[in-house]
C-alpha cells in the first residue's frame, strides 16, 4: 500500500483529524481572514504613523535600546543573512504556528484548548492596537531599509511588507505595534514549553522565538517595543485563559511553603534526646494541605 492511499485511508476514517479538526481549522481560517481584513480599516494616514514611531524611538533611546539601526545596517551588508531572514520573516510566522496548532490538537484538548484562547485573545487586543494606533516600522522612517523590499526579487514577496506580489493592498503596513510576529514565536516557545518534556523540541521553540525577534527588527518591520509589547501581549493572553499559568502559582506557593517549614525546623537548636524521633520530613501529600486545591477545569470547547 502506497503511503498516498494511507494517508486517505487515515483521513477517510476520520482518524487524522476529524471533523472537529476540520471545524478548528475553518475557524482559526475564519478568524485570521477576520483579523487581516479588519486591520486594514485602520486610519493609512502615515504623518501620525511616523509621529508615534518616532516616539516609540524617543523612548527607546531613553531607555538604551535604540538598536534597530545598527541591526538593519548588518542586515543590509550580508545578503547571506538577509535573504533567510526575509524568507524567515514571509513563511515561519505562518508555518511554525499552523504546524504547532496541529501537534497541540493531536495531544488533545488539555494542550490544545487553552493555547487556541490565547492566540484569539493576543489576536484580539493587538488588533485594538493596529486600528487605535496605528505606527509606522522603521522602514518607513528615514535612515533605515525595507530589507524585505532590497530582496524582493528573490521571494514570492513584494515591496509591501511580507504579502505575496500583487497583494500589498491587503495588508496594513502601519501594524507595527505591538509585534504578533515576535508574539506568537514567543507563544510557540511557552506552549512548547508546557506540553513536553523533550529538550530538543524546548529548545528549538525557543530559538524559534529569538531568531524571529532578531528578524523583524532587522529586516526593518518592527521597532524593539514593538517586540517587547508583543510578547507581553502573549504573557497576558495566556495568563488569562491558560490554566499552566495557575498550575505554575501553585507549585510556586508549595515550594514557597516548603521552605519556610525547613527554615523553621533548622532555625531551632537540635538536642538529642534518647529515644526520640526525628520529625518525618514535609511529603507532597502534606504540603497539599496547604495549598490550595487546584481548580477544576473543562476543555470541551
Amino acid at each position: 500500500m502506497s503511503v498516498r492511499s494511507s494517508v486517505q485511508m487515515t483521513i477517510a476514517r476520520g482518524s487524522f483529524l476529524g471533523r472537529r479538526g476540520v471545524r478548528e481549522i475553518l475557524l482559526i481560517g475564519a478568524l485570521y481572514v477576520f483579523y487581516c481584513v479588519t486591520r486594514t480599516f485602520a486610519d493609512g494616514d502615515l504623518g501620525p504613523a511616523q509621529d508615534r514611531a518616532g516616539d516609540l524611538l524617543h523612548l527607546e533611546g531613553v531607555l538604551h535600546l535604540d538598536w534597530e539601526h545598527n541591526i538593519n545596517n548588518w542586515f543590509v551588508a550580508h545578503a547571506w543573512a538577509a535573504i533567510p531572514a526575509c524568507y524567515w520573516y514571509a513563511a515561519a510566522h505562518y508555518v511554525v504556528t499552523a504546524f504547532v496548532l496541529v501537534w497541540l490538537y493531536r495531544k488533545g484538548p488539555q494542550h490544545y484548548t487553552p493555547a487556541r484562547w490565547a492566540l484569539v485573545v493576543s489576536c484580539l487586543i493587538a488588533l485594538a492596537c493596529y486600528l487605535l494606533l496605528p505606527t509606522a516600522p522603521p522602514r518607513m522612517l528615514s535612515g533605515y531599509t525595507d530589507v524585505l523590499s532590497l530582496h524582493a526579487a528573490d521571494g514570492w514577496w513584494s515591496t509591501d511588507a511580507s504579502a505575496p506580489k500583487g497583494m500589498g493592498q491587503l495588508t496594513n503596513e502601519l501594524a507595527a505595534f505591538p509585534s504578533l510576529h515576535a508574539g506568537w514565536a514567543l507563544w510557540v516557545a511557552l506552549v512548547v514549553r508546557r506540553s513536553t518534556r523533550n529538550y530538543w523540541a524546548r529548545g528549538l521553540a525557543w530559538m524559534h522565538a529569538l531568531i524571529t525577534a532578531i528578524v523583524v527588527i532587522g529586516t526593518g518591520n518592527h521597532w524593539i517595543l514593538d517586540v517587547a509589547v508583543g510578547w507581553a501581549l502573549v504573557i497576558v493572553a495566556m495568563w488569562l485563559v491558560d490554566p499552566w499559568f495557575e498550575d505554575k502559582r501553585q507549585l510556586v506557593k508549595r515550594r514557597q511553603i516548603e521552605f519556610n517549614r525547613r527554615v523553621s525546623g533548622t532555625a531551632r537548636p537540635i538536642e538529642t534526646i534518647p529515644g526520640s524521633m526525628p520529625e518525618e520530613p514535609l511529603t507532597s501529600e502534606a504540603l497539599d494541605e496547604f495549598a490550595d486545591p487546584p481548580p477544576k477545569r473543562r476543555y470541551d470547547c
